[in-house]
């Protein structure tokens, strides 16, 4: 009787103990950072070099302030297209992650030519593993997951469309691509996930997608002139507001470039301001609370060191947005060369930036109304060209 007692305590112990585990890995916070390892910026400018290099980092917040590399996976993805080209699925157990272009080599020369897949890895493996490699539309760059889980959009820059998948389970498939009229470099999903917004970098627009009896539909006639070279997007959480952020004409050429606010929650959306944040403004995230947004500035950085618009450094910079529909600068940080993802944590007090060049991971605190660097950089095994977690 007593051996059947000490046993049945010990299942328990160790049922409760497993449950434990289990319950801990559904709650560890993780980033998922695309690293490419096939395009240099160097002083003389950037270049490009064969396939084969790139990766997939799952680095673990749930220490805020020291992340923690858990694991790498080898596959393809690309820094030609904005870093936003990732997303962590709501309940944490699937991340999606596009690969815009390949290498072809003519010469001594290597050039990027469109790709059309996207990774499904599963995140709740132990360690992480790849599911499947899908196929959506020519270029497959920035992405969106909606918040209940079910539905992603992928913004398709040679195809000028966006893919519409379907997900059920670990279970990923195109349903839909819907031709929004000009290269889409990335999608942003409101809160509701009955409309989403689409950078059309090269037209300097935001265009918006409808959910229209169980079909995306795009009007090109609510199209939003907000700047040149229109690569990051987001909505605020409460869906009442949009932010683009606009690289300019050309990146790193020296010149201030904005972020553009927009009114989203009416059957109209309009710009309502725009706010000068230094030169290049690659990619924005938005805080939990939806009430200011860290930018990454690449400022000069990513300029051959002879051009007069060079700086060795980027900038991490911090945002208001207020309620009235306005756009408040509230300062920077200092940031390595070339950044590009960039993204909040859970608590909405830390940030984190992924220095392009440096191979690194900045981590740097909100404190009030400002940004402050910590100081902690996480190395990371390749060059950071997306960064992002759940939706």
């Amino acid at each position: 009787m007593q051996i059947g007692l000490y046993w049945a305590a010990s299942l328990l112990s160790i049922t409760l103990l497993l449950a434990g585990d289990a319950g801990a890995r559904e709650e560890r916070a993780f980033l998922l950072v695309g690293l490419d390892g096939k395009t240099f910026f160097r002083s003389e400018g950037s270049v490009n070099g064969p396939n084969g290099q790139d990766g997939l980092a799952v680095v673990d917040i749930s220490d805020p302030a020291r992340p923690r590399l858990a694991h790498v996976l080898g596959l393809d993805t690309s820094v030609y297209g904005p870093p936003t080209n990732l997303q962590i699925t709501p309940d944490g157990r699937l991340g999606l992650v596009t690969s815009p272009v390949t290498m072809r080599q003519e010469g001594a020369n290597w050039w990027a030519q469109a790709d059309d897949r996207l990774h499904v890895v599963d995140l709740a493996a132990e360690p992480p593993a790849l599911i499947e490699t899908i196929r959506v539309g020519r270029q497959p760059s920035g992405l969106a997951i909606a918040r209940t889980g079910d539905i992603a959009l992928v913004a398709n820059r040679e195809s000028r469309s966006v893919s519409v998948l379907a997900i059920r389970d670990r279970n990923v498939r195109v349903v839909a691509e819907v031709d929004v009229g000009a290269e889409a470099a990335a999608v942003a999903l409101a809160p509701d996930g009955q409309r989403a917004y689409i950078a059309k970098n090269k037209a300097g627009t935001v265009g918006v997608l409808t959910l229209v009896d169980g079909q995306w539909r795009h009007d090109p006639a609510l199209d939003m002139p907000v700047g040149p070279g229109t690569y990051g997007l987001e909505v605020t959480p409460d869906g009442a507001f949009a932010l683009a952020g606009n690289t300019g004409p050309a990146p790193s050429d020296g010149h201030a470039d904005t972020v553009a606010l927009i009114r989203a929650g009416t059957a109209h959306p309009a710009v309502l301001d725009h706010l000068e944040v230094g030169d290049t403004a690659e990619t924005l995230a938005i805080s939990p609370d939806g009430r200011r947004a860290a930018v990454a500035v690449v400022k000069g950085s990513a300029a051959p060191q002879a051009s007069h618009a060079y700086t060795p450094a980027s900038a991490a910079v911090l945002v208001a947005i207020l309620p009235e529909g306005r756009l408040r600068y509230l300062g920077e940080a200092p940031a390595g060369a070339v950044v590009q993802g960039i993204a909040f944590d859970p608590s909405g007090a830390y940030v984190y930036i992924g220095n392009y060049t440096d191979r690194s991971l900045g981590v740097y605190r909100i404190e009030g109304d400002a940004i402050r660097d910590t100081g902690v950089r996480l190395a990371l095994p390749g060059q950071p060209a997306s960064l992002r977690g759940r939706p």
